[in-house]
């Protein structure tokens, strides 16, 4: 438990850190420094153990896609937190599991009515976040919501590249994608960082990384039904976040509304969780 827990405190700071980093410096520099130094990283730990495994891929062209997704949830998400509280966003990224039931339905998984029933609960809490009148009923809110789109194909692609990848393969070509689109970008947008910034800007790419192994790390000691309450502990903590570092408190009803995506989310994995497993 206290590795999801901290993974989750981690992955929030990151958020909050991105945008604060984006008041400061475009978006594009912000998400270029967080890949690159996330690549630099992934090298240096990874390839004295595993060697060219680290690079080795069955499935490049879906690889490719993978880090595609992923540089467009980064995008959205963090030019979206220039708009849009922390934790409200995260709360919007958080319908990401619902948005691949409505998929793997499309798909012709077979799906039940009770994760259908969760599927329409988290889009009323999305509903009630981003209400007429409220003061995130704005254009902007588009943007975690086309970031958790992203992320939901960003997912899809990631179960079907687990059958024939290894895990740090398919996080390390995303990183280099990551890094090379974000510096053809960047060109266009480039604004010397001072030193400080750019040691930031850096650890951005250590904060995602640490985030992204603990979760790993979490599911080898634990099922991902008995994780997944805590999956939502990341809501929190972009609320601690977001209180602490930027003085913002959700109102009545964006707290409804994420309460709402949280028990829908929960409701999902326990549902999912009773499932029969496929025989290996």
């Amino acid at each position: 438990m206290s590795l999801i827990l901290v993974s989750c405190l981690t992955l929030a700071s990151h958020d909050g850190l991105s945008k604060y980093l984006t008041q400061l410096y475009p978006v594009f520099l912000v998400i270029w420094a967080r890949y690159l130094s996330q690549t630099g990283l992934m090298l240096a730990l990874f390839t004295p153990r595993m060697g060219s495994r680290v690079f080795r891929t069955l499935r490049l062209k879906l690889q490719i896609c993978r880090g595609l997704s992923l540089v467009s949830v980064s995008m959205l998400f963090i030019s979206g937190l220039s708009y849009i509280p922390l934790a409200e966003a995260t709360a919007v990224i958080f319908l990401t599991p619902l948005l691949v039931t409505i998929a793997s339905a499309l798909l012709g998984e077979q799906v039940s009515r009770a994760q259908w029933l969760a599927v329409g609960f988290g889009l009323i809490g999305v509903m009630i976040i981003v209400r007429p009148g409220g003061a995130l009923f704005t254009p902007a809110i588009l943007l975690p919501l086309g970031a958790a789109l992203s992320f939901t194909l960003y997912q899809l692609i990631t179960r079907r590249l687990s059958a024939t990848d290894h895990p740090v393969t398919s996080n390390f070509i995303t990183s280099v994608v990551g890094s090379l689109v974000m510096s053809v970008l960047v060109f266009f947008n480039w604004q010397t960082p001072t030193l400080h910034d750019a040691l930031m800007m850096a650890g951005l790419g250590a904060m995602a990384m640490s985030g992204h192994l603990l979760l790993t790390n979490a599911f080898r000691f634990a099922s991902a039904a008995a994780l997944a309450p805590f999956t939502y502990s990341q809501i929190i903590f972009a609320g601690v976040v977001g209180l602490i570092a930027f003085g913002h408190t959700p109102d009545f009803g964006a707290i409804v509304g994420m309460a709402i995506i949280i028990a829908s989310g929960l409701v999902m994995a326990y549902v999912q969780g009773r499932q029969p497993r496929p025989p290996l």
